[in-house]
Protein backbone atom coordinates (compact mmCIF):
# COMPACT_ATOMS: atom_id res chain seq x y z
CA UNK A 1 0.00 0.00 0.00
CA UNK A 2 3.01 2.68 1.24
CA UNK A 3 4.50 1.52 -2.05
CA UNK A 4 1.86 2.43 -4.27
CA UNK A 5 1.46 5.49 -2.60
CA UNK A 6 4.76 6.39 -3.01
CA UNK A 7 4.64 5.42 -6.94
CA UNK A 8 1.69 7.84 -7.33
CA UNK A 9 3.36 10.81 -5.43
CA UNK A 10 6.36 10.43 -7.83
CA UNK A 11 4.33 10.31 -10.66
CA UNK A 12 2.84 13.47 -10.17
CA UNK A 13 5.74 15.19 -9.40
CA UNK A 14 7.57 14.20 -12.11
CA UNK A 15 4.40 14.39 -14.62
CA UNK A 16 2.01 16.47 -12.78
CA UNK A 17 -1.62 15.80 -11.42
CA UNK A 18 -3.87 14.26 -13.71
CA UNK A 19 -7.14 16.54 -15.25
CA UNK A 20 -9.74 14.84 -15.15
CA UNK A 21 -13.00 15.59 -17.18
CA UNK A 22 -16.30 14.74 -16.32
CA UNK A 23 -19.65 15.04 -18.46
CA UNK A 24 -22.61 13.70 -18.32
CA UNK A 25 -25.21 12.86 -20.69
CA UNK A 26 -28.91 13.76 -20.38
CA UNK A 27 -31.46 11.12 -21.83
CA UNK A 28 -34.53 12.80 -22.94
CA UNK A 29 -37.92 11.57 -23.20
CA UNK A 30 -38.97 13.91 -26.38
CA UNK A 31 -42.67 12.89 -27.25
CA UNK A 32 -43.90 16.21 -26.28
CA UNK A 33 -46.98 14.85 -25.35
CA UNK A 34 -46.86 13.35 -21.47
CA UNK A 35 -47.72 16.51 -19.68
CA UNK A 36 -50.63 17.80 -22.71
CA UNK A 37 -53.15 19.91 -21.25
CA UNK A 38 -52.07 20.21 -17.72
CA UNK A 39 -51.99 23.75 -15.87
CA UNK A 40 -48.83 23.39 -13.27
CA UNK A 41 -47.61 26.08 -10.70
CA UNK A 42 -43.97 25.45 -9.81
CA UNK A 43 -42.45 27.76 -6.90
CA UNK A 44 -38.98 28.98 -7.29
CA UNK A 45 -38.96 28.49 -11.20
CA UNK A 46 -37.18 30.94 -12.36
CA UNK A 47 -33.48 29.26 -11.70
CA UNK A 48 -32.03 26.03 -10.84
CA UNK A 49 -34.24 23.09 -10.96
CA UNK A 50 -36.83 24.50 -10.53
CA UNK A 51 -36.23 26.37 -13.80
CA UNK A 52 -35.56 22.85 -15.56
CA UNK A 53 -38.59 21.27 -14.80
CA UNK A 54 -40.87 24.03 -16.15
CA UNK A 55 -38.75 23.99 -19.31
CA UNK A 56 -39.09 19.82 -19.11
CA UNK A 57 -43.04 20.71 -18.61
CA UNK A 58 -43.72 22.54 -21.31
CA UNK A 59 -41.87 20.69 -23.80
CA UNK A 60 -44.66 18.17 -22.80
CA UNK A 61 -47.13 20.38 -23.78
CA UNK A 62 -48.18 22.08 -19.84
CA UNK A 63 -48.70 25.29 -19.50
CA UNK A 64 -46.61 26.78 -16.63
CA UNK A 65 -47.05 29.20 -13.74
CA UNK A 66 -43.37 30.15 -11.79
CA UNK A 67 -42.81 32.42 -8.95
CA UNK A 68 -40.58 33.19 -7.36
CA UNK A 69 -38.96 36.98 -5.13
CA UNK A 70 -37.55 38.77 -8.38
CA UNK A 71 -39.38 40.07 -10.92
CA UNK A 72 -36.41 41.03 -13.01
CA UNK A 73 -35.59 37.15 -13.24
CA UNK A 74 -39.08 35.76 -13.41
CA UNK A 75 -39.65 37.89 -16.64
CA UNK A 76 -35.93 36.50 -17.71
CA UNK A 77 -36.98 33.12 -17.49
CA UNK A 78 -40.40 33.46 -18.89
CA UNK A 79 -39.05 35.07 -22.06
CA UNK A 80 -35.73 32.34 -22.25
CA UNK A 81 -39.13 29.55 -22.03
CA UNK A 82 -41.28 30.87 -24.85
CA UNK A 83 -42.87 33.91 -23.55
CA UNK A 84 -46.18 34.59 -21.77
CA UNK A 85 -47.86 32.03 -24.00
CA UNK A 86 -46.30 28.91 -22.05
CA UNK A 87 -44.98 30.50 -19.18
CA UNK A 88 -46.86 33.01 -16.72
CA UNK A 89 -45.39 34.46 -14.20
CA UNK A 90 -46.28 35.91 -10.33
CA UNK A 91 -43.75 37.07 -8.09
CA UNK A 92 -44.15 35.60 -4.56
CA UNK A 93 -41.86 34.21 -1.39
CA UNK A 94 -43.69 31.09 -0.37
CA UNK A 95 -42.21 32.09 3.31
CA UNK A 96 -44.84 34.72 3.70
CA UNK A 97 -47.50 32.05 4.47
CA UNK A 98 -50.26 34.97 5.98
CA UNK A 99 -50.45 35.60 2.01
CA UNK A 100 -50.16 32.34 0.75
CA UNK A 101 -54.28 31.70 0.45
CA UNK A 102 -54.66 35.16 -1.54
CA UNK A 103 -51.57 33.93 -4.17
CA UNK A 104 -52.91 31.29 -5.10
CA UNK A 105 -56.18 32.72 -5.38
CA UNK A 106 -54.32 35.06 -8.23
CA UNK A 107 -52.80 32.00 -9.60
CA UNK A 108 -55.76 30.14 -9.91
CA UNK A 109 -57.16 33.04 -11.95
CA UNK A 110 -54.12 33.42 -14.30
CA UNK A 111 -54.33 29.68 -14.97
CA UNK A 112 -58.14 29.86 -16.09
CA UNK A 113 -59.13 28.38 -12.63
CA UNK A 114 -57.20 25.24 -13.18
CA UNK A 115 -54.01 24.01 -11.50
CA UNK A 116 -53.69 20.41 -12.01
CA UNK A 117 -50.01 19.97 -10.37
CA UNK A 118 -48.17 21.89 -7.75
CA UNK A 119 -44.37 21.67 -7.55
CA UNK A 120 -42.84 22.90 -4.45
CA UNK A 121 -39.47 23.41 -5.41
CA UNK A 122 -38.69 27.26 -3.18
CA UNK A 123 -36.34 26.33 -0.91
CA UNK A 124 -33.04 27.82 0.92
CA UNK A 125 -29.94 26.34 2.33
CA UNK A 126 -27.20 28.49 4.32
CA UNK A 127 -24.68 25.56 4.18
CA UNK A 128 -23.86 25.61 8.09
CA UNK A 129 -20.72 23.47 8.72
CA UNK A 130 -22.64 22.09 11.56
CA UNK A 131 -24.76 23.15 14.18
CA UNK A 132 -22.66 25.29 16.27
CA UNK A 133 -22.34 27.28 13.09
CA UNK A 134 -26.79 27.87 12.78
CA UNK A 135 -28.19 30.62 14.17
CA UNK A 136 -32.00 31.38 15.18
CA UNK A 137 -32.48 33.66 12.37
CA UNK A 138 -30.84 30.86 9.80
CA UNK A 139 -33.09 28.50 11.46
CA UNK A 140 -35.94 30.67 11.00
CA UNK A 141 -35.13 31.72 7.42
CA UNK A 142 -34.55 28.06 6.29
CA UNK A 143 -37.68 26.50 7.55
CA UNK A 144 -39.61 28.88 7.01
CA UNK A 145 -39.32 28.82 3.52
CA UNK A 146 -38.33 25.01 2.95
CA UNK A 147 -41.43 23.67 5.18
CA UNK A 148 -42.97 25.94 6.86
CA UNK A 149 -43.92 28.23 3.03
CA UNK A 150 -44.14 25.13 1.39
CA UNK A 151 -46.57 23.52 4.03
CA UNK A 152 -49.47 26.03 3.78
CA UNK A 153 -49.37 26.37 -0.21
CA UNK A 154 -50.06 22.91 -0.06
CA UNK A 155 -52.27 23.30 2.81
CA UNK A 156 -54.46 25.76 0.78
CA UNK A 157 -53.86 24.25 -2.90
CA UNK A 158 -55.12 20.84 -1.39
CA UNK A 159 -58.09 22.52 -0.10
CA UNK A 160 -58.62 24.87 -3.19
CA UNK A 161 -58.95 21.52 -5.29
CA UNK A 162 -61.75 20.16 -2.96
CA UNK A 163 -63.68 23.32 -2.96
CA UNK A 164 -63.34 23.54 -6.65
CA UNK A 165 -64.72 19.98 -7.17
CA UNK A 166 -61.52 18.50 -8.84
CA UNK A 167 -59.37 16.85 -5.62
CA UNK A 168 -59.43 13.69 -8.45
CA UNK A 169 -56.24 13.86 -10.34
CA UNK A 170 -54.80 16.51 -8.36
CA UNK A 171 -50.86 16.07 -8.31
CA UNK A 172 -48.58 17.37 -5.96
CA UNK A 173 -44.72 16.87 -6.54
CA UNK A 174 -42.17 17.90 -3.29
CA UNK A 175 -38.19 19.03 -4.16
CA UNK A 176 -36.78 17.27 -1.54
CA UNK A 177 -33.21 15.95 -0.74
CA UNK A 178 -31.09 13.46 -0.19
CA UNK A 179 -30.25 15.28 2.74
CA UNK A 180 -33.65 14.19 3.64
CA UNK A 181 -32.39 10.74 4.10
CA UNK A 182 -29.31 11.92 5.75
CA UNK A 183 -29.07 11.97 9.88
CA UNK A 184 -28.07 15.50 10.46
CA UNK A 185 -27.40 18.16 12.66
CA UNK A 186 -28.40 21.32 10.05
CA UNK A 187 -31.51 22.97 9.25
CA UNK A 188 -31.31 22.00 5.63
CA UNK A 189 -31.39 18.67 6.21
CA UNK A 190 -33.82 18.49 8.93
CA UNK A 191 -36.57 20.63 6.53
CA UNK A 192 -36.33 18.07 3.84
CA UNK A 193 -36.60 14.91 6.39
CA UNK A 194 -39.94 16.93 7.84
CA UNK A 195 -40.89 16.93 3.86
CA UNK A 196 -40.48 13.58 3.46
CA UNK A 197 -42.90 12.18 6.38
CA UNK A 198 -44.93 14.86 4.92
CA UNK A 199 -44.92 13.17 1.78
CA UNK A 200 -46.24 10.07 3.64
CA UNK A 201 -48.62 11.44 5.41
CA UNK A 202 -50.46 13.42 2.90
CA UNK A 203 -50.31 10.57 1.05
CA UNK A 204 -51.95 8.56 3.75
CA UNK A 205 -54.50 11.13 3.88
CA UNK A 206 -55.63 11.97 0.78
CA UNK A 207 -55.10 8.62 -1.79
CA UNK A 208 -58.81 7.64 -1.46
CA UNK A 209 -59.91 10.70 -2.60
CA UNK A 210 -57.52 10.45 -5.95
CA UNK A 211 -55.16 12.68 -4.90
CA UNK A 212 -50.93 11.63 -5.56
CA UNK A 213 -48.22 12.96 -3.39
CA UNK A 214 -44.26 12.43 -4.07
CA UNK A 215 -41.00 13.69 -3.72
CA UNK A 216 -38.01 14.16 -5.79
CA UNK A 217 -35.07 13.65 -3.64
CA UNK A 218 -31.57 15.00 -5.66
CA UNK A 219 -27.89 13.85 -5.03
CA UNK A 220 -25.69 17.04 -5.79
CA UNK A 221 -27.21 18.80 -8.41
CA UNK A 222 -25.86 22.01 -10.69
CA UNK A 223 -27.44 24.84 -9.23
CA UNK A 224 -26.77 28.18 -7.59
CA UNK A 225 -27.69 26.88 -4.15
CA UNK A 226 -25.13 24.30 -4.42
CA UNK A 227 -22.25 26.35 -6.36
CA UNK A 228 -21.13 23.36 -8.72
CA UNK A 229 -20.92 24.55 -12.48
CA UNK A 230 -21.94 22.11 -15.59
CA UNK A 231 -18.13 23.19 -16.22
CA UNK A 232 -17.08 20.58 -13.38
CA UNK A 233 -19.17 18.04 -12.55
CA UNK A 234 -16.54 15.65 -10.73
CA UNK A 235 -17.33 14.91 -7.17
CA UNK A 236 -15.95 12.51 -4.96
CA UNK A 237 -19.35 12.50 -2.49
CA UNK A 238 -21.32 11.12 -5.25
CA UNK A 239 -21.18 6.93 -5.79
CA UNK A 240 -21.00 7.47 -9.90
CA UNK A 241 -18.06 10.60 -9.35
CA UNK A 242 -20.05 13.39 -10.22
CA UNK A 243 -22.70 15.83 -9.35
CA UNK A 244 -25.78 15.82 -11.40
CA UNK A 245 -27.53 17.97 -13.69
CA UNK A 246 -30.94 19.72 -13.33
CA UNK A 247 -32.04 18.13 -16.61
CA UNK A 248 -31.63 14.96 -15.11
CA UNK A 249 -34.15 15.91 -12.35
CA UNK A 250 -36.47 17.73 -14.78
CA UNK A 251 -36.84 14.55 -16.38
CA UNK A 252 -37.68 12.42 -13.42
CA UNK A 253 -40.37 15.16 -12.06
CA UNK A 254 -42.15 15.33 -15.57
CA UNK A 255 -42.65 11.30 -15.06
CA UNK A 256 -44.08 12.27 -11.85
CA UNK A 257 -45.61 14.99 -13.06
CA UNK A 258 -47.60 12.86 -15.67
CA UNK A 259 -50.85 10.25 -15.61
CA UNK A 260 -47.76 7.50 -17.11
CA UNK A 261 -46.93 7.52 -13.31
CA UNK A 262 -50.40 6.78 -11.71
CA UNK A 263 -49.47 3.77 -9.69
CA UNK A 264 -46.61 6.20 -7.97
CA UNK A 265 -47.53 7.68 -4.68
CA UNK A 266 -46.37 8.81 -1.34
CA UNK A 267 -42.35 8.04 -2.31
CA UNK A 268 -39.58 9.93 -2.00
CA UNK A 269 -37.90 9.56 -5.23
CA UNK A 270 -33.80 9.38 -4.95
CA UNK A 271 -31.81 10.61 -7.66
CA UNK A 272 -28.43 10.49 -6.06
CA UNK A 273 -27.14 7.04 -7.67
CA UNK A 274 -27.98 5.60 -4.34
CA UNK A 275 -25.24 8.27 -2.28
CA UNK A 276 -28.24 7.93 0.45
CA UNK A 277 -28.18 4.45 1.05
CA UNK A 278 -24.83 4.34 2.77
CA UNK A 279 -26.40 6.73 5.47
CA UNK A 280 -29.46 4.93 6.54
Amino acid sequence: MMVSIIRRALRYIFKGVPIIKITAEVKVNTTGKSLGGKNILITGGASGIGYSIAQKCIDEGAIVLICGRNYDRLQQAQQKLGGESKCKIIPFDVSDVKESEKFLGNCYSIMNNRIDCLVNNAGVSLHEKDFRYVTVEGFEKQFNTNIKGSYFLTKHYLEQQIKRNCIQGTNVLFISSERGSFHTDIPYGLTKTVINSLVGGLNNRLAADGVRVNALAPGVTVSEMTGRSSEDLLYNGSPCGRVFLPEEMAEVAAFLLSDFSKCISGEVVHCDYGAHLKCI
